[in-house]
Protein backbone atom coordinates (compact mmCIF):
# COMPACT_ATOMS: atom_id res chain seq x y z
CA UNK A 1 0.00 0.00 0.00
CA UNK A 2 1.56 3.32 -1.06
CA UNK A 3 1.35 6.51 0.98
CA UNK A 4 -1.70 7.93 -0.80
CA UNK A 5 -3.59 4.67 -0.21
CA UNK A 6 -2.52 4.75 3.44
CA UNK A 7 -3.80 8.30 3.83
CA UNK A 8 -7.13 7.36 2.24
CA UNK A 9 -7.44 4.28 4.44
CA UNK A 10 -6.72 6.36 7.55
CA UNK A 11 -9.40 8.88 6.52
CA UNK A 12 -11.94 6.10 5.99
CA UNK A 13 -11.20 4.61 9.40
CA UNK A 14 -12.40 7.73 11.24
CA UNK A 15 -14.58 9.81 8.95
CA UNK A 16 -14.30 13.56 9.40
CA UNK A 17 -16.63 16.37 8.37
CA UNK A 18 -14.94 18.38 5.62
CA UNK A 19 -16.33 21.60 4.14
CA UNK A 20 -16.00 22.32 0.41
CA UNK A 21 -17.10 25.94 0.03
CA UNK A 22 -16.67 25.97 -3.77
CA UNK A 23 -19.33 23.38 -4.52
CA UNK A 24 -20.51 25.19 -7.66
CA UNK A 25 -17.08 24.57 -9.26
CA UNK A 26 -16.89 21.60 -11.63
CA UNK A 27 -13.65 19.98 -10.42
CA UNK A 28 -14.63 20.38 -6.78
CA UNK A 29 -18.03 18.79 -7.27
CA UNK A 30 -16.55 15.92 -9.30
CA UNK A 31 -13.98 15.26 -6.56
CA UNK A 32 -16.74 15.44 -3.94
CA UNK A 33 -18.71 12.79 -5.80
CA UNK A 34 -15.67 10.49 -5.77
CA UNK A 35 -15.05 11.08 -2.06
CA UNK A 36 -18.67 10.31 -1.26
CA UNK A 37 -18.72 7.23 -3.48
CA UNK A 38 -15.67 5.84 -1.67
CA UNK A 39 -16.96 6.88 1.78
CA UNK A 40 -13.76 8.77 2.66
CA UNK A 41 -15.33 11.72 4.51
CA UNK A 42 -18.64 13.33 5.40
CA UNK A 43 -18.84 16.37 3.14
CA UNK A 44 -20.52 19.73 3.67
CA UNK A 45 -20.98 21.46 0.32
CA UNK A 46 -21.64 25.21 0.21
CA UNK A 47 -23.43 26.53 -2.83
CA UNK A 48 -26.75 27.33 -4.43
CA UNK A 49 -28.65 24.02 -4.38
CA UNK A 50 -30.20 24.53 -7.83
CA UNK A 51 -26.80 25.26 -9.39
CA UNK A 52 -25.11 22.38 -7.57
CA UNK A 53 -27.77 19.85 -8.59
CA UNK A 54 -27.83 21.13 -12.17
CA UNK A 55 -24.04 20.80 -12.39
CA UNK A 56 -24.16 17.33 -10.85
CA UNK A 57 -26.78 16.25 -13.40
CA UNK A 58 -24.75 17.66 -16.30
CA UNK A 59 -21.62 15.84 -15.09
CA UNK A 60 -23.47 12.60 -14.40
CA UNK A 61 -22.59 12.60 -10.69
CA UNK A 62 -24.59 10.11 -8.64
CA UNK A 63 -23.49 10.62 -5.03
CA UNK A 64 -23.90 14.33 -4.28
CA UNK A 65 -27.12 13.75 -2.30
CA UNK A 66 -25.00 11.97 0.32
CA UNK A 67 -23.46 15.34 1.26
CA UNK A 68 -24.94 18.08 3.43
CA UNK A 69 -25.71 20.99 1.10
CA UNK A 70 -25.84 24.51 2.56
CA UNK A 71 -27.05 27.56 0.68
CA UNK A 72 -24.95 30.54 1.86
CA UNK A 73 -27.80 32.92 1.10
CA UNK A 74 -30.27 31.37 3.53
CA UNK A 75 -28.35 29.18 5.96
CA UNK A 76 -30.55 28.54 9.00
CA UNK A 77 -27.67 29.40 11.34
CA UNK A 78 -26.67 32.62 9.57
CA UNK A 79 -27.72 34.91 12.41
CA UNK A 80 -25.97 32.73 15.03
CA UNK A 81 -22.82 32.79 12.94
CA UNK A 82 -23.04 36.53 12.35
CA UNK A 83 -23.41 37.26 16.06
CA UNK A 84 -20.40 35.08 16.87
CA UNK A 85 -18.29 36.59 14.08
CA UNK A 86 -19.10 40.12 15.24
CA UNK A 87 -18.05 39.15 18.76
CA UNK A 88 -14.81 37.55 17.54
CA UNK A 89 -13.93 40.65 15.49
CA UNK A 90 -15.32 43.42 17.68
CA UNK A 91 -11.84 44.63 18.65
CA UNK A 92 -11.22 45.16 14.94
CA UNK A 93 -14.38 47.24 14.73
CA UNK A 94 -16.62 44.77 12.93
CA UNK A 95 -20.33 45.61 13.07
CA UNK A 96 -23.15 43.08 13.08
CA UNK A 97 -24.16 44.31 9.61
CA UNK A 98 -20.68 43.57 8.26
CA UNK A 99 -20.72 40.16 9.93
CA UNK A 100 -24.09 39.30 8.39
CA UNK A 101 -22.69 40.10 4.97
CA UNK A 102 -19.51 38.08 5.53
CA UNK A 103 -21.26 34.89 6.64
CA UNK A 104 -22.88 34.75 3.20
CA UNK A 105 -19.36 34.40 1.79
CA UNK A 106 -18.80 30.61 1.46
CA UNK A 107 -15.21 30.81 2.72
CA UNK A 108 -16.27 32.65 5.88
CA UNK A 109 -19.36 30.48 6.30
CA UNK A 110 -17.25 27.31 6.15
CA UNK A 111 -14.91 28.60 8.85
CA UNK A 112 -17.86 29.53 11.05
CA UNK A 113 -19.23 25.99 10.67
CA UNK A 114 -15.86 24.69 11.86
CA UNK A 115 -15.63 27.25 14.68
CA UNK A 116 -18.97 26.16 16.13
CA UNK A 117 -17.97 22.49 16.05
CA UNK A 118 -20.17 21.39 13.15
CA UNK A 119 -17.23 20.54 10.84
CA UNK A 120 -13.61 19.46 11.18
CA UNK A 121 -11.78 21.03 8.24
CA UNK A 122 -12.09 22.97 4.99
CA UNK A 123 -10.54 22.99 1.51
CA UNK A 124 -10.75 25.78 -1.05
CA UNK A 125 -8.61 27.39 -3.70
CA UNK A 126 -9.92 25.97 -6.98
CA UNK A 127 -11.57 29.38 -7.43
CA UNK A 128 -10.07 31.42 -4.56
CA UNK A 129 -6.66 32.92 -3.90
CA UNK A 130 -4.47 31.79 -1.02
CA UNK A 131 -5.15 35.10 0.72
CA UNK A 132 -8.90 34.62 0.44
CA UNK A 133 -8.56 31.08 1.83
CA UNK A 134 -6.33 32.04 4.76
CA UNK A 135 -8.01 35.30 5.81
CA UNK A 136 -11.22 33.85 7.31
CA UNK A 137 -9.30 30.90 8.79
CA UNK A 138 -6.95 33.21 10.69
CA UNK A 139 -9.73 35.59 11.73
CA UNK A 140 -12.13 32.88 12.91
CA UNK A 141 -10.35 29.59 13.62
CA UNK A 142 -6.99 31.20 14.48
CA UNK A 143 -3.71 29.39 15.06
CA UNK A 144 -2.83 26.48 17.34
CA UNK A 145 -1.85 27.32 20.94
CA UNK A 146 1.73 28.54 21.00
CA UNK A 147 1.82 28.98 17.20
CA UNK A 148 1.74 32.35 15.46
CA UNK A 149 3.20 31.31 12.11
CA UNK A 150 1.21 29.49 9.43
CA UNK A 151 3.32 27.42 7.06
CA UNK A 152 3.00 24.83 4.32
CA UNK A 153 4.50 21.35 4.14
CA UNK A 154 5.04 19.21 1.06
CA UNK A 155 5.06 15.42 1.03
CA UNK A 156 7.75 14.21 -1.36
CA UNK A 157 7.39 10.65 -2.63
CA UNK A 158 10.79 9.96 -4.13
CA UNK A 159 12.29 7.04 -6.00
CA UNK A 160 15.13 6.76 -3.48
CA UNK A 161 13.96 4.39 -0.71
CA UNK A 162 17.33 4.62 1.03
CA UNK A 163 16.52 8.18 2.11
CA UNK A 164 13.90 9.56 4.45
CA UNK A 165 11.14 7.14 5.41
CA UNK A 166 11.45 4.56 2.63
CA UNK A 167 11.84 7.38 0.13
CA UNK A 168 9.18 9.66 1.67
CA UNK A 169 10.19 13.08 3.00
CA UNK A 170 8.22 15.97 4.46
CA UNK A 171 9.55 19.46 3.70
CA UNK A 172 8.50 22.78 5.24
CA UNK A 173 7.94 25.68 4.72
CA UNK A 174 7.31 25.64 0.99
CA UNK A 175 4.23 27.86 0.74
CA UNK A 176 3.54 30.68 3.20
CA UNK A 177 6.20 32.56 5.20
CA UNK A 178 8.87 34.13 2.96
CA UNK A 179 11.58 34.89 5.51
CA UNK A 180 10.86 33.37 8.93
CA UNK A 181 12.78 34.55 11.96
CA UNK A 182 14.26 32.02 14.40
CA UNK A 183 11.06 31.74 16.44
CA UNK A 184 8.90 31.25 13.36
CA UNK A 185 11.35 28.71 11.97
CA UNK A 186 11.13 26.76 15.22
CA UNK A 187 7.34 26.75 14.92
CA UNK A 188 7.60 25.54 11.33
CA UNK A 189 9.81 22.68 12.50
CA UNK A 190 7.35 21.58 15.20
CA UNK A 191 4.35 21.88 12.86
CA UNK A 192 6.06 20.02 10.02
CA UNK A 193 6.87 17.17 12.40
CA UNK A 194 3.18 17.08 13.38
CA UNK A 195 2.21 16.87 9.71
CA UNK A 196 4.69 14.03 9.23
CA UNK A 197 2.89 12.09 11.97
CA UNK A 198 -0.73 12.95 11.19
CA UNK A 199 -0.60 12.80 7.39
CA UNK A 200 2.47 10.81 6.34
CA UNK A 201 2.03 8.42 9.27
CA UNK A 202 5.62 8.68 10.50
CA UNK A 203 5.90 7.06 13.91
CA UNK A 204 9.10 8.97 14.61
CA UNK A 205 9.66 12.26 12.78
CA UNK A 206 13.39 13.04 12.62
CA UNK A 207 13.82 16.71 11.81
CA UNK A 208 16.85 18.21 10.11
CA UNK A 209 17.18 21.99 10.22
CA UNK A 210 18.83 22.67 6.88
CA UNK A 211 21.53 25.20 6.09
CA UNK A 212 24.56 25.63 3.87
CA UNK A 213 26.60 24.80 6.99
CA UNK A 214 26.94 21.65 9.08
CA UNK A 215 27.87 22.10 12.74
CA UNK A 216 29.91 25.24 12.31
CA UNK A 217 31.50 24.52 8.93
CA UNK A 218 30.48 28.05 7.92
CA UNK A 219 29.56 31.20 9.81
CA UNK A 220 26.84 33.61 8.79
CA UNK A 221 23.81 35.27 10.32
CA UNK A 222 21.57 32.91 8.32
CA UNK A 223 23.35 29.95 9.94
CA UNK A 224 22.94 31.58 13.35
CA UNK A 225 19.20 31.78 12.74
CA UNK A 226 18.99 28.06 12.06
CA UNK A 227 21.02 27.24 15.18
CA UNK A 228 18.77 29.44 17.31
CA UNK A 229 15.63 27.98 15.72
CA UNK A 230 16.83 24.46 16.54
CA UNK A 231 17.31 25.46 20.17
CA UNK A 232 13.85 27.05 20.34
CA UNK A 233 12.18 24.05 18.70
CA UNK A 234 13.71 21.76 21.33
CA UNK A 235 12.27 24.01 24.03
CA UNK A 236 8.84 24.01 22.37
CA UNK A 237 8.79 20.23 21.88
CA UNK A 238 11.30 18.54 24.21
CA UNK A 239 10.51 15.06 22.91
CA UNK A 240 11.02 16.01 19.27
CA UNK A 241 14.01 14.43 17.56
CA UNK A 242 15.68 17.38 15.84
CA UNK A 243 19.16 18.60 14.97
CA UNK A 244 20.77 21.43 13.09
CA UNK A 245 22.37 23.11 11.44
CA UNK A 246 22.84 20.40 8.79
CA UNK A 247 23.53 20.48 5.08
CA UNK A 248 21.14 18.48 2.91
CA UNK A 249 23.58 15.67 2.21
CA UNK A 250 24.55 15.42 5.89
CA UNK A 251 20.88 15.12 6.83
CA UNK A 252 20.08 12.33 4.36
CA UNK A 253 23.20 10.27 3.60
CA UNK A 254 24.43 8.13 6.52
CA UNK A 255 28.10 8.14 5.52
CA UNK A 256 28.11 11.90 5.01
CA UNK A 257 26.20 12.48 8.23
CA UNK A 258 28.65 10.40 10.24
CA UNK A 259 31.57 12.31 8.78
CA UNK A 260 30.16 15.85 9.07
CA UNK A 261 28.09 15.48 12.25
CA UNK A 262 29.43 12.53 14.27
CA UNK A 263 27.21 11.61 17.19
CA UNK A 264 24.07 13.20 15.73
CA UNK A 265 20.96 10.99 15.92
CA UNK A 266 19.44 12.90 12.98
CA UNK A 267 22.33 13.26 10.53
CA UNK A 268 21.97 10.70 7.76
CA UNK A 269 18.54 9.62 9.08
CA UNK A 270 16.28 12.66 8.64
CA UNK A 271 12.77 12.18 7.27
CA UNK A 272 11.60 15.78 7.87
CA UNK A 273 13.50 18.67 6.30
CA UNK A 274 13.01 22.26 7.45
CA UNK A 275 14.45 24.87 5.11
CA UNK A 276 15.66 28.30 6.29
CA UNK A 277 13.30 30.31 4.05
CA UNK A 278 10.41 29.93 1.63
CA UNK A 279 12.59 30.66 -1.39
CA UNK A 280 14.77 27.63 -0.66
CA UNK A 281 11.82 25.34 0.03
CA UNK A 282 9.83 26.27 -3.05
CA UNK A 283 12.81 25.94 -5.38
CA UNK A 284 14.04 22.71 -3.77
CA UNK A 285 10.80 20.74 -3.94
CA UNK A 286 10.15 21.77 -7.55
CA UNK A 287 13.65 20.72 -8.60
CA UNK A 288 13.27 17.37 -6.86
CA UNK A 289 9.87 16.93 -8.49
CA UNK A 290 10.94 17.84 -12.02
CA UNK A 291 14.52 16.56 -12.15
CA UNK A 292 14.27 13.70 -9.68
CA UNK A 293 10.90 12.32 -10.69
CA UNK A 294 9.41 12.70 -7.22
CA UNK A 295 5.67 13.07 -6.60
CA UNK A 296 4.82 16.19 -4.57
CA UNK A 297 1.64 16.20 -2.46
CA UNK A 298 0.56 19.52 -1.04
CA UNK A 299 1.22 22.10 0.08
CA UNK A 300 -0.49 21.16 3.34
CA UNK A 301 -1.20 24.21 5.48
CA UNK A 302 -0.20 23.83 9.11
CA UNK A 303 -0.37 25.88 12.28
CA UNK A 304 -4.12 26.63 12.08
CA UNK A 305 -6.16 25.30 15.02
CA UNK A 306 -8.33 23.25 12.66
CA UNK A 307 -7.14 22.27 9.18
CA UNK A 308 -7.88 24.66 6.36
CA UNK A 309 -6.11 23.78 3.13
CA UNK A 310 -5.46 25.75 -0.01
CA UNK A 311 -5.56 24.39 -3.56
CA UNK A 312 -3.94 25.76 -6.67
CA UNK A 313 -6.43 27.31 -9.06
CA UNK A 314 -4.93 24.94 -11.62
CA UNK A 315 -5.67 21.90 -9.45
CA UNK A 316 -7.09 18.67 -10.84
CA UNK A 317 -9.99 16.58 -9.59
CA UNK A 318 -7.44 14.11 -8.25
CA UNK A 319 -5.66 16.89 -6.33
CA UNK A 320 -8.89 17.85 -4.57
CA UNK A 321 -9.79 14.22 -3.86
CA UNK A 322 -6.39 13.59 -2.23
CA UNK A 323 -6.54 16.85 -0.26
CA UNK A 324 -9.87 15.84 1.28
CA UNK A 325 -8.20 12.70 2.67
CA UNK A 326 -5.15 14.68 3.83
CA UNK A 327 -7.34 17.26 5.57
CA UNK A 328 -9.29 14.48 7.26
CA UNK A 329 -6.07 12.99 8.64
CA UNK A 330 -5.03 16.41 9.95
CA UNK A 331 -8.45 16.86 11.56
CA UNK A 332 -8.10 13.62 13.53
CA UNK A 333 -4.84 14.84 15.00
CA UNK A 334 -6.21 18.32 15.75
CA UNK A 335 -8.97 17.08 18.11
Amino acid sequence: MDLVQQIIARAKSNKQRIVLPEAEEERTLTAADRVLAEDIANLILIGNPEKVHALADRLGLKNIDKATLINPENCEKSEEYAQLLAELRKKKGMTIEEARKLVRNPLYLGCMIIKTGDADGQISGALSTTGDTLRPALQIIKTQPGITCVSGAMLMLTQTPQYGENGILVIGDVAVTPMPDANQLAQIAVCTAQTAKSVAGFEEPRVAMLSFSTKGSATHEVVDKVIEATKLAKEMAPDLKIDGELQADASLVPTVGQKKAPGSEIAGRANVLVVPCLEVGNIAYKLVERLGGAVALGPILQGIARPVNDLSRGCSVDDIYKMVAITACQAMDAK
